[in-house]
């Protein structure tokens, strides 16, 4: 039936447009939906879906959109490798900035600021470099019967110094001076810490000054005795120094003789050895069958120190966090160090000691003129008091070192 178009204004019919062709028509090839029902299923309605749209766009639906033959996410530009490498940059140096931080607050909680060399008496005036007395003990504390017996410590009370060495820190090289424990030196009055008596002045072995009233008279002594003044103070017992070794995975170490002494549990043979934390602690403790006696032992405690500084320094130590953490923690769990010794000061002891090892400084023990003094308290060593004073002058004003030790 042909279709009727309403009126015109003005009157009359006017007959229909002919329909368009399909291919032609604006509903394309959609299939009209049926007019018995909505699109929600219903009945009703003139069959078409309000709001549908139909034909073929670029919406979600029509070709190009995504399920639709050429269809996908629409590309975006060139991708900015510059700005993504500078974001990674940026986001590892904070990484590392917060793990140096946390490191540095947790380190510096650890340290057991414990000497306080404020209260010692009659101190000598200040000189150029930095003085760093550092002392190995024999203490015990917290070493079960198995660890003394495993170190060959024995069990004896209280703490004596196994080790005093001074380090000077300056501008014409770094000094290592080892003071001989059985040094006969003068101990200056002082103040008893338990009776609050006024103790005179003796003739004695350095060591004892140590046994009696611990780091602060021993400070006084060396300090009366040298007129070098002590900036830092640092010491480990015979525990802390084993697992500090065992910590850097152990360090390489020359031997200079074969050594054999059931006292300390020294069995080596001469030659380059790595030693662990039990290997070590019978190395620097070995004394007996040694030509020289005290003197030898001091020597090659000065040469682990240093070789123990320089495995600790590497990049391999620092660098990695299975070497670095437990070397940390065990050292600092069992150092006692001055009041005013902060980690800057304790690094920058630990690089001096390296750079001696690499030939950088001077390793020394204190000049003597006499090895078997024979004393009231045993035979002890005397100081060449000549070449102690000149090189006192030396460190004092941060010369280069030209006296020689024995």
């Amino acid at each position: 039936m042909p279709q009727v178009r309403r009126a015109a204004p003005g009157g009359g019919q006017q007959p229909a447009e002919p329909p368009l062709p399909p291919e032609l028509s604006p509903r394309g090839s959609v299939p009209r939906p049926s007019p018995s029902h909505d699109e929600y299923g219903g009945h009703g309605g003139d069959g078409y879906n309000t709001g549908q749209v139909y034909g073929g766009g670029r919406g979600p639906g029509g070709p190009g959109g995504p399920g639709r033959p050429g269809g996908g996410a629409r590309r975006g530009g060139p991708v900015n490798w510059r700005r993504r490498i500078t974001i990674g940059l940026v986001t590892l140096v904070v990484l590392l900035l917060a793990v140096g931080i946390g490191t540095y607050f947790w380190a510096d909680g650890k340290l057991k600021r414990e000497v306080d060399l404020s209260k010692v008496e009659d101190r000598p005036t200040g000189g150029k470099g930095t003085n760093y007395l550092i002392v190995g003990s024999d203490s015990r504390e917290g070493m079960s019967a198995e660890d003394k017996k495993k170190l060959h410590t024995g069990s004896a009370e209280g703490r004596r110094t196994d080790s005093m060495i001074l380090l000077h820190v300056g501008e014409n090289g770094n000094t290592m001076v080892s003071l001989p424990r059985d040094s006969w030196v003068t101990i200056p009055a002082f103040t008893g810490s338990s009776s609050g008596n006024r103790i005179p002045a003796s003739q004695n072995k350095l060591n004892a000054s140590y046994s009696s009233e611990g780091p602060q008279l021993l400070t006084r002594t060396i300090e009366y005795n040298t007129g070098l003044k002590i900036d830092h103070y640092a010491e480990i017992g015979f525990d802390g120094f084993a697992k500090i070794v065992d910590g850097v995975g152990g360090v390489d170490i020359n031997i200079p003789q074969d050594m054999n002494d059931k006292f300390s549990g020294a069995d080596f043979k001469k030659g380059e050895q790595t030693l662990n934390g039990q290997q070590a602690l019978a190395f620097v403790r070995q004394r007996h069958g040694l030509a020289g006696g005290d003197l030898d032992r001091t020597k090659n405690q000065q040469r682990f120190l240093a070789a123990l500084a320089n495995k600790a320094a590497t990049p391999s130590t620092v660098m990695n966090p299975f070497k670095l953490y437990p070397m940390m923690g065990a050292g600092l769990d069992s150092l006692i160090v001055d009041k005013d010794m902060s980690l800057w000061d304790l690094k920058d002891m630990f690089f001096a000691m390296k750079s001696v090892s690499n030939g950088e400084g001077k390793q020394m023990n204190m000049p003597v003129s006499n090895p078997g003094l024979p004393t009231s308290k045993g035979s002890a060593v005397q100081w060449d008091m000549p070449k102690v004073k000149q090189l006192v002058g030396e460190l004092k004003n941060d010369e280069k070192v030209t006296v020689s030790g024995n």
